[in-house]
């Protein structure tokens, strides 16, 4: 009676962990930006990685805008900071929460170097895309004058 028992918290136990895998795997996609995330590819190809995928979103609810536009100097332009692995190992930009300490360190590459091989840098389907006028179509007309 008792071996009986022990079978079958075992099969129980297998069927989570079978349950567990199944619905994991159902649920695996490709590795893709959510709205807003940004995608940062200034070095990545050329060094042969991934392009990082920042969690915009995921940084935005836990912390005001301030924090890392004054405070860390990060520039409001998608490609407009000089972000490298050695600026980051320095304590910079995102080095200087993802040190161990405050948040995960830098050891697991894949963390955020997750997007597509070519993907640009880019602020991933904001709405500034389809709402900006892009430079060269920019027409500077000159300042009409009042009529009296």
């Amino acid at each position: 009676m008792l071996r009986l028992m022990e079978l079958s918290r075992t099969l129980r136990t297998v069927l989570l962990v079978m349950l567990i895998l199944v619905a994991g795997l159902a649920d695996m996609r490709d590795a893709r930006a959510e709205y807003g995330d940004v995608v940062i590819n200034n070095y990545s190809d050329g060094a042969g990685m991934r392009p990082a995928v920042f969690p915009h979103w995921f940084h935005r609810i836990r912390f005001r805008c301030k924090v890392c536009h004054a405070d860390l100097g990060f520039k409001f332009k998608a490609g407009g900071n000089e972000i490298n692995m050695v600026k980051i190992i320095d304590g910079q930009y995102c080095g200087a929460c993802h040190n161990g300490n405050i948040a995960w360190s830098i050891e697991n590459c894949n963390l955020c170097h997750s997007g597509k091989p070519g993907t640009p840098t880019q602020v991933h389907e904001s709405t500034i895309s389809t709402l900006a006028v892009p430079q060269k179509a920019q027409v500077t007309q000159p300042a009409q004058q009042p009529k009296k």
